[in-house]
């Protein structure tokens, strides 16, 4: 058991499905109290409870949509009327381009309208989820926040258009909030997961690979959202204390940088 996690509050944003439900069990199977927040999954999000209370987790679901700052202040302020505090977090709402709601195509061709909707949800999101996180830690005087980046943030790839900038902002936002909180007994790290089966983005990412005709990526490579879950949870525990600042690659064989 990973030391330090029973009895902490976890906040989990897109907590409703993928790697956001799969960290959730992580800490669950830890002892944490968890938050699960999800902007548009209400379903997904109360079956998640569900399965994290019967794991004999407490848990509540809270919704909120990480680009309205309003939102994500009450969402904050609502986890300590509950619980009374924020141990740590996981800022992990993100959408990604995967060739059926958000196309992958090149630059040139990309629309400003894609390019807002991921750099809003994935770097604004963050940035509104850290400000007000930390906030709280530091009226606490402690805490860790962990936050979802990608491989596609460290090196680029063809057709990812706003994915992989974002996703490099992810982690240079990151290092900074822990510059920043370093000595107020905080800490921040990004993770960075490369193909992660059983989530909405990878699910549609190979559904699209079907439709054209084209091989899909190697599924038998990919990692499953326990796999990040157990990071995240290790860099939030007694054992990770002495690691800060982090941007770890989680992304097995796959990835060489």
């Amino acid at each position: 058991m990973a030391t330090g996690i029973k009895d902490k509050v976890v906040i989990i944003t897109g907590g409703a499905n993928g790697i956001g439900r799969g960290t959730a069990r992580c800490f669950a199977r830890e002892g944490a109290k968890i938050v699960i927040v999800t902007g548009h999954s209400v379903q997904k999000a109360e079956d998640t409870v569900k399965e994290l209370k019967g794991m004999g987790a407490e848990a509540i679901f809270i919704q909120c949509d990480v680009r309205d700052e309003k939102q994500v202040e009450a969402m904050v302020a609502k986890t300590v009327t509950q619980f009374g505090k924020v141990d740590f977090a996981f800022n992990n709402a993100g959408v990604g381009p995967e060739d059926i709601t958000i196309p992958r195509v090149h630059l040139i061709d990309y629309d400003e309208k894609y390019w807002d909707q991921i750099i809003d949800t994935n770097l604004k999101g963050v940035f509104l989820c850290l400000k007000h996180e930390l906030r709280q830690m530091r009226k606490q005087g402690y805490g860790v926040i962990v936050n979802t980046s990608s491989v596609g943030g460290l090196r680029p790839s063809p057709g990812s258009g706003a994915y992989g900038p974002s996703k490099a902002a992810v982690n240079h936002i990151s290092r900074q909030a822990a510059e920043e909180n370093r000595d107020l007994n905080i800490r921040v790290h990004a993770v960075c997961p490369g193909m992660i089966k059983n989530t909405g983005l990878t699910d549609r990412l190979w559904e699209s690979s079907d439709k054209k005709g084209v091989p899909r990526p190697q599924e038998a490579l990919a990692g499953i959202p326990e796999d990040i879950g157990n990071m995240v949870v290790f860099l939030c525990s007694k054992e990770g204390s002495f690691i800060d600042g982090s941007v770890t690659a989680l992304a097995g064989n796959q990835f060489v940088i």
